[in-house]
């Protein structure tokens, strides 16, 4: 592979050289929503959870489901034969949103447009949704409504899903909101509590892929000058187990994980450590606890463990602001929109399931283009529709016209015959067109998923979930490494987006 020199343009121009793509596989590449020059970064910070640290998905979505059974049933009462039930993982994808008053599960376009719908593994017609969610407006604040926004959150969805249907076919009116509360609290007793993540802990690669190349990539940024920080949710005694097990011993230069980082920060609370101001807390790696310090941290040290923390002390004391700083990670709340709405830092969203979403676009690449040519032509119907139909409507004018002449009359008869039966069959060619349509955009959408499609797409927009990662991801990719083949002074530049009247 050749990669490309990211030369000064002044130079290059010296030089008689040109830039070219770097030969990266589409599903490997980063990829770039707003304009980036990476040599204006002096820092870039780090997620850990499904950014440094990627999970093996379907089998922590398995225990944590187990785990949570076995709170609803042991804890708050439900009965032994939910643990029987077939909770498929295919129930759920990120971006979805959860209706907890009526049941249902349903996602969303762009414009907030309900496009499917499920009440338990029941799907919602067309009328059903029109009569739950368009006749006012959807407020997504409101407790009523839960997005499951980040891949932790997928079991969440599923379990719902399995357990309102359940819940149905059972005597008795079924609290919906109750039983989403239950889930929740159960799963969040399994983090809380160090259930699920003593789990983990103590088989690492059953449950975390381990990344060949991330040392490497972090090394790069590095050697080009660039500092590195984690800022992670986590708590220091799971967070050096999971970074100690993927950077450890990976290269000479660093014999422990934490020589990769300038600052580490754990328990950092995010969104709070955008949008508050918790104090700095030093913890002592041995013991895991606080130690006291003579008032408020002053400096960030390379060698000390932080906790909590925000972002305006975290500026003042190392110097580096606003767009000087990048930071990494997957949660678009608590990571991305969140820091976009109220900071300088730009920001890169890290999308595990994007992998799979390109293997799948390349592989039904054709059947895709298929789509959007039947969808022009189909368009391309409608519009000689509505003109024989507007054709027929002034020949219908005219022969109600008294004045109309009897020779007239007779031609314009002939015509309304004509035009009758072009519009009867330019019609049943669209209805044939359309059900072709649907089914074509059926089999592509299985393809991504059985019952919800791509997480990126909704019918012909993007996704609630897509459009955010558009507005708020400045840039955006699979895992941290496949920064790697790009040199870490590169210009990240944004296609251009021409709007629909450019089109």
């Amino acid at each position: 592979m050749v990669a490309s020199l990211d030369l000064d343009p002044t130079i290059g121009a010296l030089l008689g050289e040109t830039t070219t793509e770097i030969d990266v596989a589409r599903k490997n590449r980063v990829f770039c929503n707003r304009n980036l020059r990476m040599d204006s970064i002096e820092m870039i910070g780090f997620d850990m959870d499904y950014t440094l640290a990627l999970y093996h998905q379907e089998k922590l979505e398995q225990l944590s489901m187990e785990l949570t059974l076995q709170k609803l049933i042991g804890k708050h009462g439900y009965p032994e034969a939910i643990r029987e039930l077939s909770y498929d993982p295919k129930w759920a994808i990120r971006g979805l949103m959860v209706d907890r008053q009526l049941g249902n599960v349903f996602k969303m376009d762009r414009h907030a447009y309900v496009g499917r719908c499920y009440h338990g593994f029941k799907e919602l017609d067309h009328d059903q949704r029109r009569a739950s969610y368009r006749n006012e407006k959807i407020n997504l604040s409101a407790d009523r409504f839960e997005w499951i926004d980040t891949l932790f959150g997928l079991p969440e969805a599923v379990m719902y899903t399995t357990l309102v249907d359940w819940a149905d076919k059972q005597t008795g009116t079924v609290d919906y909101d109750k039983l989403f509360g239950d889930i929740r609290t159960a799963i969040d007793e399994a983090h809380r509590d160090d259930t699920l993540k003593s789990v983990i802990k103590a088989n690492l690669p059953e449950y975390i892929a381990k990344d060949p190349l991330l040392g490497e990539t972090l090394h790069k940024f590095r050697s080009s000058g660039k500092k590195l920080f984690l800022l992670t949710n986590s708590l220091y005694d799971y967070t050096t187990v999971v970074m100690s097990y993927l950077l450890d011993g990976e290269r000479k230069a660093y014999p422990s994980w934490r020589n990769y980082f300038d600052i580490v920060i754990v328990g950092g609370a995010k969104p709070a450590f955008f949008n508050e101001l918790r104090p700095f807390v030093q913890i002592d790696p041995q013991t895991m606890q606080p130690i006291p310090t003579n008032g408020e941290i002053k400096h960030l040290s390379r060698d000390k463990i932080y906790q909590g923390g925000n972002v305006v002390a975290f500026e003042q004391m190392t110097g580096i602001k606003g767009e000087q700083v990048l930071y990494i990670g997957d949660h678009i709340y608590g990571d991305i929109l969140r820091l976009r709405k109220q900071h300088m830092w730009r920001t890169a969203m890290v999308l595990q399931e994007l992998e799979r979403e390109i293997s799948v676009s390349e592989r039904l690449e054709a059947q895709i283009s298929d789509l959007d040519l039947l969808d022009r032509r189909h368009r391309n119907l409608e519009s000689e529709i509505d003109y024989q139909t507007l054709r027929l409507k002034k020949i219908q004018r005219l022969l109600d016209d008294p004045s109309t002449s009897a020779p007239l009359r007779a031609r314009l008869e002939e015509e309304r015959k004509l035009a009758r039966t072009s519009v009867e069959t330019l019609r049943e060619r669209a209805e044939l067109m359309e059900t072709e349509v649907d089914s074509l955009e059926a089999r592509i959408d299985r393809a991504y998923n059985p019952h919800w499609g791509s997480c990126l797409r909704e019918g012909n927009e993007n996704s609630r979930f897509g459009e955010q990662v558009n507005d708020y991801a400045d840039l955006y990719t699979s895992r941290v490494s496949n920064f790697g083949p790009y040199s870490p002074l590169r210009y990240f530049r944004a296609p251009r987006r021409p709007m629909p009247h450019e089109i």
